[in-house]
């Protein structure tokens, strides 16, 4: 065991390792919460990191704490923010106090340690990383903050790559003609780009989803401290600190419009997490529609040609298994599953605070992390690589009795039915059986047979 040293909060002693940053109180925590071994995400720390950063800044200028104090607390903030082992400084699990104070105060002391280096005069963190504050209204924030730049930075510019992935590889696709399916069965043909075009629409959807979500996560709730009444804090407070986080992120934050409601639930979250739900369906969606058009390569439909990335069996020779779409399946799966998480956590607002923060924070940040990195790779690894193999498409999609349907105007449903049912018996081409079973010409029944005229529509 490494050497030890006696550090003290208000409930008494405790041993800390030596080398650590932290204090009494993050030492306890560890202690009362061998969970999971799951810590907060690094993404909610370095969130939380930048609110004990501009709450000084803010503190400072208007004369609640001198600049002996809040400039080291600032300059703390920038070398937790800066360092590569910064996690090794916060490691309190994830299922802890409902509040999220060990997570606040594993910060302060943390910060509080550093800035008495650097200030040369000690730095308390409770009456000077602290001030103003509350893990009831710094905890909700760092959900917001952390929330939102997951969003702007990640989330959002992975999105639009992959739309603009699949948009561009529409415009090369827009020649092959596929058979359409509903149920699983073989319906009328469509184009490959309006197969791909459609996948892009519902993604787009789910982009002004996350905007939406994005944007109700402006409001703050720091300034309310312990209830949501600003007790122990300058009342221009909460306007200060939000436009100098503002300032510094190139983000709009704002003070929130009622600390109330914004401590004492986490609506505005609970929401966003069903947006990226949405977006998690969507995704889950078109990973399945992958895997199908993949398929085979010659027992199933084969009309495509997903990028070999890795031997897809230990012990089938040659196979190759449609692998990022799949991964992409699995974090559908997880981030529907966070998103029961956070619904029953939201739902855990007693009074004046929800008391299942830091469960909030992890699957809501875990979801965003998962769906950013995983619609990348379904980007550059799956659509933009896939190869179309025109001979399979062709060869369903001409032998397919549904194309009769372009025939019902002209020779009716019953009889174009009696058309199909030979066609699918006998197995031949439609266009063959009508032209038998017809007086139309076989020129005309070329071109009402059309694949490609009849991805267009009308009569």
């Amino acid at each position: 065991m490494g050497k030890k040293r006696i550090v003290k909060d208000s409930m008494g002693t405790m041993e800390v390792d030596e080398s650590a940053l932290y204090g009494a109180q993050t030492q306890r925590a560890i202690d009362n919460f061998p969970v999971s071994g799951r810590k907060m995400p690094e993404e909610f720390i370095r969130g939380l990191l930048l609110i004990k950063k501009n709450a000084a800044l803010a503190n400072e200028k208007l004369g609640c704490l001198d600049g002996s104090v809040a400039n080291p607390i600032r300059l703390a903030c920038d070398e937790l923010l800066g360092d590569a082992a910064l996690m090794d400084n916060f490691p309190v699990d994830v299922f802890q106090t409902g509040s999220g104070t060990s997570s606040n105060m594993n910060a302060n002391e943390v910060i509080a340690n550093i800035a008495t280096r650097i200030g040369g005069s000690t730095i308390d963190p409770n009456d000077h990383v602290n001030f103003g504050q509350s893990s009831n209204d710094v905890i909700p924030t760092a959900i917001h903050v952390s929330a939102r730049l997951g969003i702007e930075q990640s989330l959002k510019p992975a999105l639009l790559h992959l739309i603009n992935t699949i948009e561009e590889k529409a415009s090369t696709v827009s020649g092959f003609c596929k058979t359409g399916r509903t149920h699983l069965m073989d319906a009328m043909p469509v184009r490959m780009d309006q197969t791909l075009l459609g996948w892009a629409s519902q993604l787009r959807h789910g982009m002004s989803l996350l905007t939406a979500g994005s944007d109700s996560l402006q409001g703050l709730a720091l300034g309310g401290t312990a209830v949501g009444t600003g007790i122990n804090t300058h009342p221009d407070f909460a306007t200060t600190f939000s436009e100098l986080l503002s300032s510094e992120l190139g983000i709009e934050f704002k003070r929130g419009e009622n600390f109330f409601a914004l401590m004492g639930s986490q609506d505005p979250t609970v929401a966003l997490s069903g947006q990226l739900k949405a977006l998690a369906v969507m995704l889950l969606k078109i990973a399945n529609d992958l895997r199908w058009m993949n398929s085979g390569p010659l027992a199933g439909l084969g009309e495509i040609t997903l990028e070999a990335l890795q031997p897809g069996s230990s012990i089938m020779p040659g196979k190759v298994n449609p692998v990022i779409p799949e991964s992409v399946a699995m974090v559908a799966a997880e981030v529907i599953g966070n998103d029961a998480t956070v619904t029953i956590a939201g739902q855990s607002g007693n009074f004046e605070l929800n008391v299942m923060l830091p469960v909030i924070a992890d699957n809501v940040l875990s979801s965003i992390l998962l769906l950013s990195n995983s619609v990348v790779l379904l980007a550059d690894k799956a659509i933009s690589s896939f190869q179309v193999n025109e001979a399979q498409l062709n060869n369903a999609l001409h032998k397919n009795p549904i194309l009769v349907t372009a025939l019902n105007p002209v020779i009716g449903y019953l009889k174009a039915a009696e058309i199909a049912k030979i066609a699918y018996r006998e197995n031949r081409p439609i266009i063959d059986v009508a032209a038998e079973n017809t007086d139309i010409d076989y020129a005309e029944l070329q071109s009402l047979l059309d694949p490609h005229k009849l991805t267009e529509g009308g009569l």
